[in-house]
């Protein structure tokens, strides 16, 4: 009877950490990086405030804070999606976006720039800056060079602010295209600035006066989301402000598939991998010594 009981103490051991690590979230298999968060062009932990003729395509929402934090609609319009309060979809984007930020800050960089982004062309990496705050004037272009799986990532420690009328470009990009901008405080895009990618800001985001985000998405983990009369689309297949493509990539973010970037899976998945493969080395020990 012990010798039941002890293998299939030695099985449930040996189970347990492999469930915790195929359950774990990983984007290769289950999808986008962005998780739920794709559907999502504006999404802002403190609220969502919107002034004057913004226009949304896909999802907009707030969570934790209600849905009263979400302001200006109309006369913004909203279009590809809906209006999300907490306790809906948009607690679990928000979650989705922390895991993705996550994700991207523990990726290797591949480059270091000067604090001034504007004025160059780079190639697909991740990218850190040589100083705290970020500026941007004047165009960036990131070619993509029609990689299936092009993927840019900006990890920013400080502030990200735009210029006025600056332009960030993306050239021969393809539906596996993918930029992220990891903005370590808070993001600024100034008045009639084009922009594109997907900014997750720790802190607030502002976009001044008739600034686009042509293709790409705005989420705040900590605070809100502000709008002047922008253009914000998750999709710019189907809806876009200006010249630029995604190239089906649904605003930069890989498409539906994905680039296969993995997610790092929760802290209590890990600690559960641990615990089981702990007790399995331990139960295997006492039954090997007592055979």
């Amino acid at each position: 009877m012990g010798n039941v009981l002890q293998r299939c103490a030695v099985r449930a051991a040996f189970i347990v950490p492999f469930a915790a690590f195929f359950g774990s979230p990983c984007t290769g298999w289950a999808g986008p990086l962005l998780g739920s968060a794709q559907s999502f062009a504006v999404l802002g932990y403190a609220g969502v405030t919107a002034t004057g003729a913004t226009q949304i395509y896909g999802n907009v929402g707030v969570s934790p804070l209600p849905l009263t934090s979400i302001t200006g609609f109309p006369p913004g319009i909203v279009t590809g999606g809906s209006i999300f309060g907490p306790a809906s979809l948009a607690d679990q984007a928000l979650a989705d976006i922390n895991t993705a930020a996550v994700t991207l800050a523990g990726l290797g960089v591949t480059g270091t720039l000067s604090t001034n982004l504007g004025g160059q062309t780079l190639t697909p990496g991740v990218y850190s800056l040589s100083g705290a705050a970020s500026l941007l004037t004047g165009t960036l272009t990131l070619n993509a060079g029609s990689a299936p799986n092009a993927l840019f990532v900006f990890l920013l420690p400080s502030t990200l602010t735009t210029a006025s009328a600056s332009v960030v470009n993306v050239i021969n990009g393809t539906a596996g295209t993918e930029v992220y901008w990891v903005v370590g405080s808070s993001a600024a895009l100034g008045s009639g600035s084009t922009f594109q990618g997907n900014i997750l800001a720790h802190a607030g985001i502002a976009l001044d006066s008739t600034a686009k985000i042509e293709c790409g998405r705005a989420f705040s983990e900590t605070a809100s989301v502000t709008l002047i009369g922008n253009n914000i689309s998750g999709n710019c297949a189907a809806q876009n402000s200006g010249a630029q493509s995604d190239s089906g990539s649904l605003g930069f973010s890989g498409g539906t598939a994905g680039a296969g970037l993995q997610a790092i899976p929760e802290p209590g998945t890990l600690t559960l991998l641990g615990m089981g493969l702990g007790a399995f080395t331990l139960l295997l020990r006492k039954f090997r010594s007592g055979r």
